[in-house]
């Protein structure tokens, strides 16, 4: 059964997709049912930027572990940047 668990976020970074880099404009993170990775249900990331069209997008589908390992090492590598003075 599909999830439809769906939130779209304002970004601003690059991304590298089959044409070389392109400006990130949106992410959309959901979870539901993958396209390729072999669970029932994953956390599904989609960097894109609608405006350059379907070429511009770089698809994320995890698991439950590890998007949550990858949340907390995306936070603890800003934290030791702001500790570090970096931020």
């Amino acid at each position: 059964m599909c999830t439809m668990i769906v939130e779209k976020v304002k970004i601003d970074g690059s991304g590298k997709g089959i044409n070389g880099w392109f400006k990130l404009e949106q992410a959309n993170v959901s979870y539901d049912h993958p396209f390729d990775a072999p669970f029932e249900h994953a956390l599904n990331i989609d960097f894109v930027n609608e405006s350059q069209g379907v070429g511009a997008r770089v698809a994320v589908e995890l698991s439950e572990q590890a998007a949550r390992e990858l949340a907390r090492a995306i936070l603890d590598v800003l934290d030791q940047a702001n500790t570090d003075g970096h931020i």
